[in-house]
């Protein structure tokens, strides 16, 4: 990593959390971490001392987009460096992390690696598979970003209209999608979600209104798809069992994880259609504590 230039790693948080730890101790010379959080009263200000290349960014209250759009444009503002990293605090970064990106990129270019995402509450778990073929899977197999862990350079975009854009609008990821073509490596990080079943009903609603706003033509053929498939199960029950088990067993050998969950696909074929569609008619979403209103790629209300 020494002969690569100086890394300004982003980390929206409001808690000092493992990944914070595990991300300090991977800075090389010159490498920044920036801790950005929303404003003074949250915890992660409550530190005394922070490590050698942790600095703390006060965001302040989003208007106008969401509290994680905010938070990355804040702190691509302060960045000191050109070479950029996007992560979250809700998975482990082992110890090689942050030069396995740096290598990548010069390999590649930009690049992003892929999430699996494990549920905490029944009806998490109960769309795991579909959360893996639906959303892993199509980012591994798209080249598509996950605002995870991604690696850029401030040259590979537009900035200026970039960071105006995303002080719009709700989605990091979706709108740097529409910014910046990646290698999607083939490393995937378990990420746990939900934990309650209102957090498991809320996620798929803003992941859909994602779709829906950022790549409308997406939503609509995944809607079309669903609705084959799940008259599909419901025609051929036993047979549609079996294959769609077989497939998400070998969704999650592509994706090199090893789930039992995978022989829920059948039965979260059934919660999952229905999600899709009650999200695309909800009005507003709750995200990180906030409750937000969608009604344009660029018209985000704060509601509370």
């Amino acid at each position: 990593m020494s002969d690569c230039p100086p890394t300004s790693v982003l980390l929206p948080t409001t808690r000092w959390t493992d990944a914070c730890e595990e991300l300090a101790v991977q800075l090389g010379d010159g490498d920044e971490l920036l801790v950005v959080h929303d404003g003074a009263d949250d915890p992660v200000t409550e530190r005394e001392i922070l490590p050698e290349g942790v600095h703390l960014v006060a965001a302040g209250e989003p208007e106008g987009c969401s509290g994680k759009a905010n938070a990355i444009a804040a702190g691509m503002e302060a960045a000191r460096h050109d070479r950029l990293v996007w992560t979250d605090d809700d998975f482990h970064h082992p110890p090689d992390w942050l030069a396995t990106m740096n290598a990548d990129y010069e390999a590649r270019g930009p690049v992003s690696e892929v999430p699996y995402f494990v549920g905490q509450d029944p009806l998490s778990v109960l769309l795991e598979p579909l959360y893996a073929s639906a959303g892993s899977l199509g980012l591994y197999l798209g080249n598509q970003i996950w605002g995870g862990a991604v690696m850029f350079e401030r040259n590979d975009i537009e900035e200026a209209v970039f960071l105006d854009e995303l002080r719009r609008t709700v989605s990091d990821d979706g709108l740097l999608m529409e910014y910046l073509q990646v290698t999607t490596v083939g490393r995937t990080h378990i990420v746990p979600i939900g934990g309650t079943i209102r957090e498991a009903v809320e996620r798929p609603v803003r992941w859909t209104q994602i779709l829906r706003w950022h790549f409308p033509e997406t939503v609509a053929g995944i809607c079309l798809v669903s609705l084959l498939i799940l008259a599909g199960a419901i025609l051929a029950p036993l047979y549609a069992a079996v294959v769609l088990t077989v497939l998400h067993f070998g969704v999650n050998e592509v994706l090199g994880v090893r789930r039992w969950t995978a022989v829920l696909a059948y039965p979260s074929l059934f919660v999952f259609v229905p999600l899709i569609f009650y999200a695309l008619v909800r009005r507003t979403f709750v995200w990180g504590g906030r409750r937000y209103r969608w009604r344009g790629k660029f018209d985000v209300t704060v509601v509370e």
